[in-house]
């Protein structure tokens, strides 16, 4: 027997409709984007930039059934290129690329999407405004994010997936509550789109709990960054192994290139030499301008003057104790140097026996 439906019985209907819509597309965004990257560990690198997670990092974790993210932040599109094509001659697998909002011109983002990646994360602002041309060329965007509001701003907007960051995390942390605070919260709020968690994760019992709190995968940067495949500097990585999560510390010290950005370092020489004179603002701090070393890039020698953003990575030439030596909490995990391959199996069996003593 039919009724006449009613005006509420109607706005009930399409509302109904309007989520169960918006349920699929969620469900197809994240079957899509999962499905087609197929890589066997829910592991991620974090995108290091300025070339920190290079060709030889990138390959090797997709090789050790990751997904691999390249370090593009801050770099000029034709180096971005080059990075891109030397991974490709090293893995068939797909990869990814990390850009910085803030420092990009938009050369860079288009430098990835004309070199093929297969997902563009972009870090510290909107996404909105890339959404459309990855779309047409069959590409990922994933935003990194610092709060539960973002997140479901990116996703709205048409993001296939979330990086959920926590205070924990080194480098740059637009973060301002730790992980574990966030994450269920977040993967709530997003339904079906993945939520990628970030900051503090060292340990396969650290990867374990996050997927037990609502993310699909993990995003780790400090231990990969203590690997043999990693850009960073010799004398970086000996700075990790000697550090813990009590040496490092959020600061804005380091802002030449990107100004008023927390970012989470080990403390060094400039970073205790800026705090014993009142930790001044910007334009009365000590040897400000002066140079403290060199990076070539394309094969051209550019100056670094000191409070710059430029990580130490294998292509520069100074005193790292006067450089941002970016770590996360998890740096108190990193006692040595050791292969991608090597540290993907550590943390796999740590996941098991983690998983083992959870049952």
């Amino acid at each position: 027997m039919s009724r006449k439906i009613k005006t509420n019985d109607f706005w009930m209907i399409k509302t109904i409709m309007h989520w169960k819509f918006k349920e699929g597309l969620c469900l197809m965004r994240k079957r899509n984007m999962l499905d087609h990257l197929n890589h066997k560990e829910p592991i991620w690198n974090a995108g290091m930039g300025l070339g920190l997670a290079g060709p030889d990092l990138v390959a090797a974790i997709s090789g050790a059934g990751g997904f691999g993210v390249l370090g593009a932040g801050a770099m000029p599109a034709g180096a971005i290129k080059s990075m891109i094509e030397a991974t490709k001659k090293l893995t068939k697998k797909p990869l990814g690329a990390n850009i910085i909002i803030p420092m990009s011109d938009g050369s860079d983002v288009a430098a990835c999407f004309d070199a093929g990646v297969k997902v563009v994360v972009l870090f510290w602002g909107d996404v909105q405004p890339y959404i459309k041309d990855a779309q047409k060329k069959g590409i990922y965007i994933v935003s990194q994010c610092g709060s539960v509001e973002e997140a479901v701003i990116a996703a709205d907007a048409g993001a296939s997936g979330i990086i959920m960051q926590g205070t924990e995390a080194g480098g740059h942390v637009k973060a301002k509550s730790p992980l574990f605070e966030t994450l269920q919260s977040c993967a709530r709020e997003l339904g079906a789109i993945p939520t990628i968690a970030s900051g503090g994760i060292g340990t396969g019992k650290d990867i374990l709990k996050a997927l037990t709190s609502g993310a699909e995968a993990v995003s780790m940067g400090t231990r990969f960054l203590a690997t043999t495949e990693s850009s960073a500097a010799k004398e970086y990585k000996e700075r990790l192994i000697l550090a813990n999560s009590d040496d490092t510390v959020i600061t804005k010290l380091f802002d030449g290139g990107w100004a008023d950005a927390n970012h989470r370092v080990v403390m060094n020489d400039a970073y205790n030499r800026w705090v014993d004179n009142d930790s001044r603002s910007p334009g009365q701090r000590p040897g400000e301008g002066s140079q403290i070393g060199t990076v070539s890039i394309e094969d051209t020698l550019v100056p670094l003057t000191r409070y710059t953003t430029y990580p130490p990575t294998s292509a520069f030439d100074g005193d790292i104790e006067e450089m941002p030596l970016y770590a996360g909490t998890s740096v108190s995990q990193v006692r040595e140097v050791i292969s991608v391959a090597t540290l993907m199996s550590t943390l796999s069996i740590e996941y098991k026996k983690a998983l083992l003593e959870k049952a």
